[in-house]
């Protein structure tokens, strides 16, 4: 009879089992790594309404050749030094370590069933968080030994009645487990079972990385990820995708006897942003999908970095990456993964070195090539839409041209039949009649007139910190900037289309344009406005065209014709030592007058007058 014994105190599963693991795909992850160190080539995950099995076709433990007893030497050390780092094939180097990933399933189940057949002979014993007698665990007699996949070698591990459970829908489980154990290919695969329900997992690049927009690969190892990246603006794309050299840095540690000396930290990976969130719903059991996370010997140590070496910036959303540096699990020195692999010891010299790199480098220019693609797809959209713009206005000059020469024919024609003599009231009735007829359906008017701007801001660039402030206002008060033609903006929506000035801007659609649709226009205006020839010809453009307009006005300048020099304008002040900006408390409110008249004539419902002055506070100094 096999007698299976504990090689610990009993007591410290029912404190540690429980609490080293904090979610089910941890455990998960922990198992398949387990089975990844066994050589095996495939892992079946099994769920069903009374256990979720993890079943892998390793090299499975032998009783006879004291494999279970390895097995049941909690915090036993796998490996002290290079000679202990590789599997039985050689062919892997193990991710185990400190002999505790073998408790990650009590922290799902109170029991769990362990069945293992090395070459035809077959163990199983039954790990539970109370063990019966002692450190003695109940055995599982041969008959009760069951696999549902392996044949000659293998390991099952039975978690029954589970208190996590895996998400419904098992195209979750695939996301959440590619995340913590990305490792998966031909040779290595995760197999999903529930009922006739089955995913495979051979892949990662075909999940995470055509999703992407932007790439850096550092190392030689992942530099084909590159190609996988959808290439949407080949011009750019060397801008966008990048492939690198590992990060190298030297480190000075201590190894394991006390022995100082200095050690190579490389870095491998990538790091890319995702082109869009949309569409991506978060489930309650979800991981993020953006993170940063830390792999060693291919096995994950953290899952995210991102919230220590982020900024919380808007952008950081799009942020996905892989890292791995393997000197946080070379053999000769000190442990620095934390007891329940979620995580690494924080004081460590090459964790502090790996985020100082993350958080002063990488993260920085992958968000600097996520600006980039953000701003070429802004472009790419302006340009369309303007192609459209300009369709629509020939469509409507065509349409108007077809009707007047069709009102002017039926009109002639009628007026010959009645007589040129006929009464003056019949000749109005059948030219009326005509032109009823003749009107065709021009909707088309209302769409151009809908695709045009809506606010222009003049101005030079000397002048933007007010111009800035203008625009700032108006996007508070409800008037998207996609409305707004500001060729200095930061938003490149609002910049004048590629090719195009103002004046042509002006001209092409609404000087030439049967549209009767105006822009109003917002002049910034300052003693720089006369040295600028571009503001000149704006000022000219906007006076042809009879634009209404507005004047925000940096004295001692004083606005002159064409401009409607004798409405009041408001007035900002500059100082002549530093360039900034402050308003008295009058013109704060005659500036805030101003922008809630421009919703108004633009249908836009404004702010309350304490909301704007309010808010103007913060954006300029008011004394």
């Amino acid at each position: 009879m096999k007698e299976y014994t504990l090689n610990v105190d009993p007591r410290i599963l029912e404190l540690l089992g429980p609490n080293l693991y904090t979610n089910i795909y941890y455990v998960l992850a922990e198992l398949i790594a387990n089975a990844y160190d066994a050589d095996a080539k495939n892992v079946y995950i099994v769920s069903t309404k009374d256990n979720i099995r993890v079943e892998d076709d390793g090299h499975g433990m032998s009783y006879e050749n004291g494999d279970v007893d390895k097995f049941l030497n909690v915090a036993g050390i796998s490996r002290k030094d290079e000679s202990d780092s590789y599997t039985r094939s050689g062919a892997r180097r193990k991710m185990g370590r400190k002999g505790v990933g073998k408790l990650a399933a009590l922290s799902v189940s109170e029991t769990v069933d362990i069945m293992t057949i090395s070459n035809g002979e077959k163990s199983g014993f039954v790990l539970a968080r109370r063990p019966l007698e002692g450190n003695k665990l109940q055995p599982i007699a041969d008959e009760d030994l069951n696999f549902m996949y392996v044949k000659c070698c293998g390991t099952a591990i039975v978690m029954n009645n589970p208190q996590y459970r895996l998400h419904r829908t098992l195209s979750v489980v695939k996301r959440n487990l590619l995340k913590i154990f990305p490792l998966v290919n031909e040779d290595f695969k995760i197999h999903i079972v529930r009922g006739d329900e089955v995913e495979v997992i051979d892949s990662f690049e075909d999940n995470i990385i055509r999703e992407l927009c932007t790439i850096i690969t550092l190392g030689d190892s992942f530099k084909g990820l590159s190609k996988l990246v959808p290439t949407i603006f080949p011009a750019k794309k060397n801008e966008l995708i990048e492939n690198r050299t590992k990060y190298t840095e030297p480190i000075e540690m201590e190894d394991n006897d006390g022995r100082r000396g200095e050690y190579m930290l490389e870095i491998e990976g990538w790091i890319g942003t995702y082109k869009t969130t949309r569409g991506r719903k978060v489930e309650v059991t979800d991981f993020p999908d953006n993170f940063i996370s830390l792999y060693a010997n291919k096995k994950m140590g953290e899952f995210n970095i991102l919230p220590i070496v982020g900024q919380n910036k808007l952008n950081e959303v799009y942020v996905v990456g892989e890292l791995h540096i393997d000197l946080f699990e070379l053999s000769e020195l000190p442990d620095m993964a934390l007891s329940n692999r979620q995580g690494y010891k924080t004081d460590d010299p090459r964790y502090e070195a790996v985020i100082r790199f993350v958080r002063n480098c990488l993260l920085p220019e992958i968000l600097k090539k996520r600006d980039l693609f953000a701003d070429l797809t802004k472009a790419k959209k302006k340009k369309e839409m303007l192609e459209v713009q300009k369709k629509n206005e020939i469509e409507l000059k065509k349409q108007i041209d077809n009707f007047l020469l069709n009102a002017s024919r039926i009109a002639t024609e009628n007026i010959e039949k009645i007589g040129a003599s006929a009464p003056k009231d019949v000749i109005q009735q059948v030219i009326s009649e005509a032109i009823h007829d003749s009107v065709p359906d021009l909707g088309i008017k209302q769409i151009v007139d809908s695709q045009k701007k809506k606010i222009l801001i003049i101005q030079t660039y000397s002048d933007k910190s007010l111009a800035d402030i203008v625009f700032q206002m108006l996007i508070y008060n409800n008037i998207p900037a996609s409305d707004i033609l500001y060729s200095n903006c930061d938003d490149e929506i609002c910049r004048v289309p590629e090719g195009y000035s103002v004046y042509k801007y002006l001209r092409e659609f609404f000087v030439e344009s049967y549209s009767t649709k105006k822009i109003l226009v917002l002049f910034i205006t300052s003693d720089n406005t006369k040295r600028s020839w571009g503001a000149m010809t704006e000022v000219g453009a906007s006076w042809i065209t009879q634009i209404d307009h507005k004047i925000f006005n940096i004295p001692p300048f004083k606005p002159e014709h064409p401009l409607d020099d004798e409405s009041q304008w408001h007035i900002t002040d500059r100082n002549e030592t530093d360039n900034s900006l402050s308003m008295s408390k009058l013109s704060a409110d005659i500036f805030c007058q101003k922008i809630e008249d421009v919703c108004n004539k633009l249908d836009f419902i404004p702010k309350s007058r304490d909301e704007n002055k309010s808010y103007l506070s913060t954006l300029v100094n008011i004394v």
